[in-house]
């Protein structure tokens, strides 16, 4: 049984996804767009550009890395990639969301904003996912064009001259922390990977921990870090480095100390964005019916936008494009938070209250969202 990931090395939310297939132990091939199949059959079936896909043995077609996670779970009991025990269970769904949406502007941020630093490496990736066959100097030409779009995003993630020493202090202090807790843990919750450490490989391999700029910068500052991105790419669940210390999660349902950290400065740094985007959801969805695609023209969008935010961060005022995507994640963590019994409840609220979680698990989106047909339609 073989399994096709249609991607990219440099694909963001591929990198989380090859990670998961590797460590699930499933036999996969990769290939790129440029192969003439994904034109033919995989770019109709999904209904826009967007990688990554994965086709299975029996020739279905699944886009959205959630999604397809999901299938392959209900598929392949073992070996066990998630914990079963409710705090743990919500971490691991937070810990996705935010490798897989908040961290995206600096991804983003630290690819394009020193595109000329990279601009060789960058024009090899592309050109090898967008052309077959070409020599060097043509699939760097042709890459060109799509590195324009792609740069063309900082605006709308907020990435601006003005906004750029804000993001990177605050990147200082997530690399500081996750080099801490990844010198005394192979993955985040202990001794196997969880949904959370692959949605955090979406932005911290392929962008984060490949592109020479960020990767270099990784190495010197956070090794530890580093070192996880290379583990998360491995067969297996033990890494020799931490002979004895089993594969098991955290016992009790509990978070590693050094995991406290990183996550107060998820509410820390996440929070003013949250709300901004769940006022302006509400905002635009008070009138909306059910089924409406949520974008501000209706479009079909892998990540799409219903408008302006704006909000402190780091001192400064953050304007973006709004990001229901990154709402439609955390509202399923609302979900969990809100299924737990009383005794769960009381524990995860003083987890929340070390953490400065209280204001995020606060919000109200006023309208439910769901992934319809591979867009986010209003419930």
């Amino acid at each position: 049984m073989t399994y096709v990931l249609w991607g990219s090395p440099h694909s963001l939310y591929t990198g989380k996804l090859r990670s998961y297939l590797i460590k699930k132990g499933l036999r996969f091939q990769e290939r790129v767009p440029a192969h003439p199949d994904f034109g033919m059959r995989i770019l109709p079936a999904v209904g826009h550009m967007v990688v990554p896909v994965l086709e299975t043995p029996a020739g279905e077609i699944l886009q959205d890395t959630g999604d397809i996670i999901d299938h392959l779970e209900a598929q392949h009991s073992a070996p066990v990639l998630d914990p079963v025990t409710p705090v743990q269970r919500l971490v691991s769904a937070l810990f996705d969301a935010v490798g897989s949406e908040y961290l995206l502007p600096l991804a983003m941020h630290y690819r394009w904003t020193y595109r000329a630093d990279q601009d060789a490496f960058l024009q090899a990736e592309f050109g090898r996912t967008m052309v077959a066959g070409h020599s060097r100097e043509e699939r760097r030409t042709m890459a060109a064009g799509m590195m324009d779009f792609f740069a063309g995003f900082l605006p709308n993630l907020g990435v601006f001259p003005e906004t750029v020493d804000a993001l990177e202090g605050a990147y200082a202090d997530w690399l500081d922390a996750l080099d801490e807790h990844f010198q005394y843990h192979p993955y985040l919750l202990g001794g196997r990977p969880c949904r959370g450490d692959f949605g955090m490989m979406a932005s911290l391999f392929a962008h984060l921990g490949r592109d020479p700029v960020p990767a270099g910068l990784m190495k010197r500052k956070a090794p530890n870090l580093f070192r996880w991105t290379e583990r998360m790419n491995m067969a297996g669940l033990s890494d020799g480095e931490f002979a004895g210390y089993g594969e098991d999660y955290a016992p009790d349902d509990s978070m590693p100390d050094t995991l406290i950290a990183v996550l107060a400065l998820v509410f820390r740094d996440w929070t003013p964005g949250l709300i901004a985007d769940v006022d302006c959801f509400n905002a635009w969805a008070a009138d909306r019916a059910a089924g409406d695609i949520v974008s501000r023209e209706g479009q079909r969008q892998v990540h799409p936008n219903i408008g302006p935010v704006s909000y402190p961060f780091h001192g400064i005022e953050m304007k973006r494009g709004s990001a229901p995507h990154a709402l439609w994640m955390f509202s399923g963590v609302l979900d969990q938070a809100n299924a737990m019994d009383a005794a769960e409840a009381e524990r995860f609220a003083q987890l929340l209250r070390t953490i400065g979680g209280e204001t995020a698990f606060s919000l109200a989106p006023i309208r439910r969202m769901e992934r319809r047909d591979n867009v986010l339609v209003l419930s």
